[in-house]
């Protein structure tokens, strides 16, 4: 196998690029929900869809697609094609920027994968993220295609925590993957102490990024906008009044947001309990912790800011921004217990 430092450098500045524009697209599209574009193209056409409307008659032809859905007709419908011009760029940035991401790892994985540059052992988890980069193409239209129908004026919030999942486990992929290729693959260690604790706390960062996908979908956040009680209550009166009762956790403005808050709560308790411990068991670990409970701490006072604005697009964008990097320090978190780290 052909694998020496240029090959190295070659598939830490392509994966570390790949990790830039996942991000990006994390962003993009959290513009793309709040700026409420989404649903502006109509069509999930793979291949033509790459150019945009190219001229007057083609802009009022989509127009007019656009026209026909629940969305324009109930929150839209004295919109100018001026203003749908600019939802529509956005959506068609979202979209190009997938494609992007798709051909810029497609391309180089099947050339290093051609080439026998790819670490042995390692070609299926190369194999898997792209699979997973695949699979998230498809969840995006099926998300955009839940708002087209039924009189909805907006996508499913189940298909956008799926989206919104689904591109964090393949930031998380990524990151996990630079990192084992840049510090050389090092060895699994199995059976230390902090494993258990460092990989709850990511596993419950993941869960809380899910269920701001819900607050993003159900519009959660425009409701109850007072702290630290919900309009002078800690459980507000509304919590469970969907039945059956299960549904109130995903559907339910007032239950949606509760959790989000008190899941907030919860994870700084339990990162504040991981870095104490984590300073006297590791103290490697302890310091990268240290970093984490300071981006968590920033996270939670723009999150309850936000609220308090009433979720105005700069702040809601600035808390999805900085969830990308409390979610890769937490995933860094994990990892360092899972190594060798000598």
């Amino acid at each position: 196998m052909n694998f020496d430092s240029r090959t190295q450098v070659s598939l830490g500045i392509w994966l570390a690029i790949m990790l830039v524009l996942v991000a990006a697209m994390i962003v993009l599209g959290g513009a793309t929900r709040l700026t409420n574009s989404g649903l502006s193209i109509t069509e999930w056409r793979p291949i033509t869809g790459v150019l945009p409307p190219l001229n007057h008659e083609q802009w009022l032809s989509e127009f007019e697609k656009y026209k026909q859905i629940p969305e324009f007709v109930v929150e839209h419908p004295d919109m100018d094609l001026k203003g749908f011009e600019f939802i529509y760029f956005m959506e068609w940035s979202h979209r190009q920027l997938g494609r992007l991401i798709g051909l810029a790892y497609a391309l180089p994985f099947f050339y290093f994968l051609i080439r026998r540059k790819l670490p042995f052992g390692h070609v299926k988890r190369f194999f898997a993220i792209l699979i997973l980069i695949g699979i998230q193409g498809g969840i995006g239209w099926w998300m955009v295609a839940s708002g087209l129908s039924n009189d909805r004026v907006d996508v499913s919030p189940y298909r956008l925590a799926t989206h919104l999942g689904m591109a964090f486990i393949i930031l998380g992929a990524l990151y996990w993957l630079w990192r084992d290729q840049k510090e050389g693959w090092p060895r699994r260690l199995r059976g230390v102490v902090l494993t258990k604790r460092t990989g709850f706390l990511a596993a419950i960062v993941y869960l809380q990024i899910i269920l701001g996908a819900f607050v993003a979908g159900t519009h959660s956040g425009k409701s109850y906008n007072t702290w630290p009680l919900m309009d002078g209550d800690f459980i507000p009166n509304g919590y469970g009044v969907i039945s059956p009762f299960w549904r109130n956790f995903f559907e339910n403005t007032a239950a949606i947001q509760f959790n989000h808050r008190t899941l907030a709560y919860i994870i700084l308790a339990i990162g504040l309990w991981v870095f104490i411990t984590s300073r006297l068991i590791n103290p490697r670990v302890g310091r990268v912790m240290g970093i984490f409970l300071v981006l968590l701490l920033v996270q939670v006072l723009l999150g309850i800011w936000t609220l308090l604005m009433v979720a105005p697009l700069s702040l809601s964008l600035a808390h999805q921004f900085t969830s990308i990097f409390v979610f890769l320090v937490a995933i860094h978190v994990a990892r360092l217990t899972r190594i060798n780290q000598s």
